[in-house]
Formats: C-alpha cells, sequence, structure tokens
C-alpha cells in the first residue's frame, strides 16, 4: 500500500480489506467470482520504475504471511490458476520451458524478459533479486521457521493399524481379537480418493476399520519393552520383567531421528507409567546424539556481465572460470579494481574462445556457482569431459583457467544431499576396501556427537592399517606366520596399554580415538616384529565390534572355536605397564649432549655415579669436578659446571 500513487487508490485497497474481513467465511466460500479479488491500485516497480497492477485476493494465506500477485508469471502453480480465473495476462519468463498450459514451477529453469535476472536459473535468481532487493533498501532477508509435521497416520500399507472402526463418521475403539494385524495381500497401490491401501480391500472396507496406519516410529517407541518378555500372551511385558531390566541404558540417534522416535518413545513410557504398568517414568538413561556426517560440495562458476560498459554480453554458461582465477580477482579487487579487471581480461585473452573482449567487457562481472557432481571431481580439479555430459548446459562451455591448466573447482560443506550432487555410494566403497574400512573410516572422522565432513581420500589410510594387521597373521609367499611363542614382557606392555585404552574409549563413545589407538598399537607390534597368538588374538577380541568380518576371518585362522564377538574381553593387567627404567636426556649447563638408560630404582648417589663414568659427560667436564649434578627423577638430568 506504500506504493500506491494516490490517497484515492490507498483508500480503495483499504476499503475491500474491510469489506472481506467482514464477511463470513461461509459467504466467501460461496462466492467464486469477480468479488473474490480486486485492482484499481498500482506499485510502482523499484528497478524500472514501470507501473504495475496489484491484486489482492483471499487465497493469500493468512498464516503464510502479507502478499500480492504483480505481473503474475508463469512459474508459480497458485498465481497461474488465480490469473487464468480472472483473466489476467500472464507473463512467459522461461521460454520454451513454459507451454502455456501449465504453471512451470522448476527452479532450473533460465529466465528470460527479466531485467538484472535475464539469464539466470530460477533457483539462482531468487538470491539475486534479494540482494538487490536488500542493496536498494526496500526489503530485508528473513528466514522464516515452521513446525515439523507431526501427523501420526500415514496413507500406506505398512506399519500398524489403527484398532478403530467409523460408525455414522465417528470413531469407535475396535471391539475385535487384539492384535489387530494387517491382512495379507498379493500386491498394494493407492486407494480411491487420496485413500490408504486398505481401502482396496474388501473385507477390511466392510467391517469399517481405519484404512489409515500409523508410522515407523509407532511400534517401535515402545518395542524396547517387549524385549524384556518377548513370550507372554497376556500383555506386553510383566511388570517383574520390566523392573528388572529397567531403562535402556543408551539412546544413540541422530537430531532428526530424535524428534521422529524419541520424543514418541518418551509420551509412550510417561502414559504406561501413569496407568501402572511400567515402574520408569523416562525410556532411556542417557541419549547420545550423532552427529550428521555432512557432503563435501563441488562448485563450477559462470560468468556474467550485463551491467557492464563493453560490447560483448556473456551468455548463460558460455564461460565457466576456475575458483582460483576468482580467488586472485577477488584478491586485487580489495587493492585496485583496476588491476583486478586487467588480470581477468588477461585471463580470458589467453583462452581460445573465438572472441576478442575488451577491459570494458570486464567492468562489471559477476560469478554465480553451480554445484557439479563429486564423482566428477578429483579433489578440487574438475572432469571437464564428464562435467559437459551430464547436463546440456555445459556441452558447448569454454573453462578458463590458469595457462590452460586445471580447472578448479569451489569447496563447501553442507548437508549431504542428492539435490547437492555430493552423496557418496557406501556400496562402491564396500565393494572396493570391504565393509570393514568402511566402518572403521566413520568411526576415525572425528567425533560420535559432532557433523563431520565425508572424503573419500581419507579412507586409504584405514584400508592400509587393516592391512598392516592382516599381513601380522599371513605373507604373500610363506602363508601363515603367526605362532604360539611365549610373549615378551615388551609385547605384552603393547597389548596391554592398548586393551586399557580401548576399553575407556569405547566406554565413553571416543570411537575415533580408539581407531587411533588400533592404528598406534598395529605399528607397534610390527615394529618388534610380534606374530604370536597370545598377542594377536587379544587384539582381534578388542578389534571385533569396530571390524567384525576381518576380526572373525583372523580369529578363524587362529585356530579358534566360536565366535570371536563371543569371547571373553581381555582383562587389563596394570603391572604389566608400570615402568623399571628411563632414558633420561642429560643436558651440561642447560642444553642436551647425550641420553643415558637409568633404572628407576637408583638413588641420587648412584645416578650421580654413573653419569660421571658416562664418556660424554667426562668429556666435558674435562678432568673438573662438576659444581652440581640435579637430578629429577621420571624427568631430566643436568650437569653443572
Amino acid at each position: 500500500i506504500q506504493s500506491i500513487q494516490s490517497p484515492e487508490q490507498a483508500q480503495a485497497v483499504e476499503d475491500y480489506i474491510a469489506y472481506v474481513k467482514s464477511r463470513s467465511e461461509r459467504e466467501r466460500m460461496a462466492e467464486k467470482k469477480i468479488s473474490g479479488c480486486f485492482t484499481g491500485a498500482y506499485a510502482i516497480n523499484p528497478f524500472d520504475g514501470r507501473e504495475i497492477p496489484v491484486w489482492i485476493s483471499e487465497y493469500v494465506l493468512a498464516g503464510y504471511g502479507t502478499g500480492a500477485i504483480m505481473a503474475v508469471p508463469c512459474g508459480d502453480e497458485r498465481d497461474f490458476a488465480f490469473a487464468n480465473h480472472f483473466g489476467i495476462p500472464i507473463t512467459n519468463i522461461i521460454g520454451s520451458a513454459y507451454t502455456g498450459e501449465a504453471a512451470n514451477p522448476t527452479k532450473e529453469a533460465v529466465l528470460e524478459q527479466s531485467g538484472f535476472l535475464t539469464g539466470l536459473k530460477m533457483r539462482d535468481a531468487i538470491e539475486a533479486a534479494i540482494g538487490a532487493i536488500e542493496e536498494k533498501g526496500i526489503g530485508t532477508r528473513k528466514v522464516n521457521y515452521r513446525m515439523r509435521d507431526a501427523a501420526f497416520s500415514r496413507q500406506r500399507y505398512w506399519g500398524e493399524p489403527f484398532p478403530i472402526t467409523w460408525k455414522e463418521g465417528t470413531a469407535k475403539v475396535w471391539e475385535g481379537e487384539l492384535p489387530l494385524t494387517l491382512p495379507h495381500v498379493e500386491k498394494y497401490g493407492p486407494g480411491p480418493n487420496g485413500a490408504g491401501p486398505l481401502a482396496n480391500i474388501p473385507s477390511w472396507v466392510e467391517q469399517e476399520l481405519e484404512t489409515n496406519t500409523m508410522p515407523g516410529y509407532a511400534g517401535s517407541s515402545w518395542y524396547f519393552l517387549r524385549y524384556m518378555d518377548p513370550q507372554n500372551a497376556d500383555t506386553f511385558c510383566d511388570r517383574k520383567a520390566s523392573d528388572y531390566w529397567n531403562q535402556v541404558d543408551v539412546y544413540i540417534g541422530g537430531t532428526e531421528h530424535a524428534v521422529g522416535h524419541l520424543l514418541y518413545s518418551r509420551m509412550w513410557t510417561k502414559i504406561l507409567f501413569d496407568l501402572g504398568c511400567i515402574g520408569f517414568e523416562e525410556p532411556f538413561k542417557k541419549l547420545v546424539n550423532q552427529g550428521m556426517i555432512q557432503g563435501s560440495s563441488r562448485f563450477v562458476y559462470s560468468i556474467s556481465n550485463t551491467e557492464s560498459k563493453g560490447s560483448h554480453q556473456f551468455l548463460p554458461f558460455e564461460f565457466l572460470v576456475s575458483n582460483d582465477i576468482i580467488q586472485h580477482y577477488e584478491s586485487l579487487l580489495g587493492i585496485s579494481k583496476g588491476e583486478a579487471v586487467a588480470y581477468i581480461h588477461q585471463m580470458f585473452s589467453n583462452v581460445d574462445s573465438g572472441r576478442i573482449f575488451s577491459l570494458e567487457d570486464f567492468s562489471a562481472i559477476t560469478f554465480t556457482a553451480h554445484r557439479v557432481p563429486v564423482e566428477y571431481v578429483d579433489g578440487v580439479v574438475l572432469n571437464e569431459a564428464a562435467l559437459r555430459m551430464f547436463r546440456a548446459d555445459y556441452i558447448h562451455a569454454t573453462f578458463v583457467k590458469v595457462n590452460n591448466g586445471e580447472y578448479l573447482c569451489g569447496v563447501e560443506v553442507e548437508k549431504m544431499s542428492k539435490s547437492k550432487y555430493n552423496t557418496v555410494n557406501p556400496d562402491e566403497l564396500c565393494e572396493k576396501y570391504g565393509a570393514d574400512t568402511f566402518r572403521m573410516y566413520e568411526m576415525f572422522l572425528g567425533p560420535v556427537e559432532q557433523s563431520k565432513p565425508w572424503d573419500t581420500k581419507g579412507i586409504e589410510g584405514v584400508h592400509r592399517f587393516l592391512r598392516k594387521l592382516w599381513r601380522l597373521f599371513n605373507d604373500d609367499i610363506k602363508g601363515a606366520v603367526w605362532s604360539n611363542e611365549k610373549a615378551t614382557d615388551a609385547e605384552l606392555k603393547i597389548l596391554h596399554r592398548t586393551i586399557k585404552k580401548i576399553e575407556e574409549d569405547t566406554e565413553k563413545f571416543s570411537f575415533n580415538t580408539a581407531v587411533s589407538a588400533f592404528m598406534i598399537c598395529i605399528n607397534e607390534i610390527s615394529e618388534v616384529k610380534c606374530h604370536k597368538k597370545e598377542v594377536l588374538e587379544k587384539i582381534l577380541i578388542l578389534l571385533a565390534p569396530y571390524a567384525p568380518h576381518i576380526a572373525e576371518e583372523l580369529w578363524q585362522q587362529l585356530g579358534n572355536e566360536g565366535f570371536v564377538i563371543d569371547a571373553t574381553f581381555p582383562t587389563f593387567d596394570a603391572s604389566l605397564l608400570v615402568e623399571s627404567s628411563k632414558e633420561y636426556p642429560i643436558s651440561i649447563n642447560g642444553k642436551v649432549r647425550t641420553n643415558v638408560l637409568l633404572s628407576l630404582s637408583l638413588t641420587q648417589e648412584e645416578v650421580e655415579q654413573l653419569i660421571l663414568a658416562n664418556e660424554t659427560v667426562q668429556k666435558w667436564l674435562e678432568g673438573k669436578p662438576p659444581k652440581r649434578i640435579i637430578y629429577v627423577k621420571n624427568k631430566m638430568i643436568n650437569v653443572v659446571i
């Protein structure tokens, strides 16, 4: 209303709004014709000064916010239906992507007849338009939040059926035998008029049973109670059993899963507690909220110069500029725009595009980022041939690179999603590296509570670790190399240090540091050339929860009976980690000159005698007695001369 040009127009709009508010909902629903909208007011387009008729309609949802329809485009389904009903001209802004028969709400079409947005994809134009509105000071970017859909019923076949019948439009509790189970069907499909698949089954419909089913988190929200007493035919769980087993010790789930499942599990438990069926009010003692595995997206950049003073306009996707060029260009902009323009002009002059550009062509340029599939990129280096085959936009694109080298993509860590082209197929990784490698690398990425980006290149290190473990048992030429020899104190020390670390880290869900401890252990075992069953089988028991397949294979090779996962967890022996000696750095006047291995049981006098007998110390003393010998047990020795 602030954009309306006369008091009369403003008053007309206000009068109509008051009229709409005064009518009852029934009257408004009954009136389908021209009384449902109003025009006569005009807004001024802030970008080009044109007058645009403003239409006010009841279909603008009250809960969505205020809104108006201006110069109806062809990309909004609701606006399209409104314009067709009232005979308002529809502007084609996406060329051949619009057939005239229906709105095309795709965000991938390239805009036409759209002023400064012409040539941009609709998806990219949204950001550009918001930026322009804020720059002109006529609007402010705002994020709207909405509540998560908490609907409990689902229009599908699987899931628990509701024990409800409908009698003359009223829901009644099912009086038949419980539990109410799904009928067997050869196949299922959507029911009539949007109903669930159960609406297609006569025996179900004849009993007037509810045709929707409950969601997956309905039964899963309380089936942990059934595990306590699975054979009970009288009740879901006897109170004595639930009092014995009590709550679940730990619940692990992501934030999204917790909303859909944890919320209902707490509700179920509180209801059963209030009914006296169980003796605890909360289902889980501890919650571990696991982080999300994020994707590392890759971007290419198209260049646009629609606002430049030059004679050549860049077509959409005509040129794709390497990220290193953009970074250098933007750094030069902070120093001198002239230098930045000259640099980008030089980069384009090196490209064999059949076009000659002037400096003016780059006087006002913008870069637009476009996501590309991560499988077309090695690190940040783009496979240009693969990208050309990806989509028609890129077939004839010219790649602008430094010295015609490699095209470098931009990188951004965000949610892993097919729409962002940054997903990684775990089947392919398991095929190449094995499930154990994939499993351990996921744990190795970082703390379980944190979200962390996936980087396929890092998986090689975990795979090398498992190959190194295998070689402790088998040699490519000799075959099995493990033995039944007795382990030395040094070997047992490595083992029990690992037992302590893995037990502590597993208890506190620090899986990434546990994987690191396994790697250190195998490196140390390899260095001392230990192939002894006494040590190796204990390592396999520790490793089984982390890499179950290779642990089981090697466990069987050692001749053990049963499964490794059923073996008794090794007992930590602290006495094996007690140090009896230490290698001390020996300093002369504060500067380290040598190292000496000394027993930790030696007295001050015994240490001084051994130090004075050392050849390196004697050389620095030159036959003179030291002024003082400073001995700090377990730390250092300093000879003052």
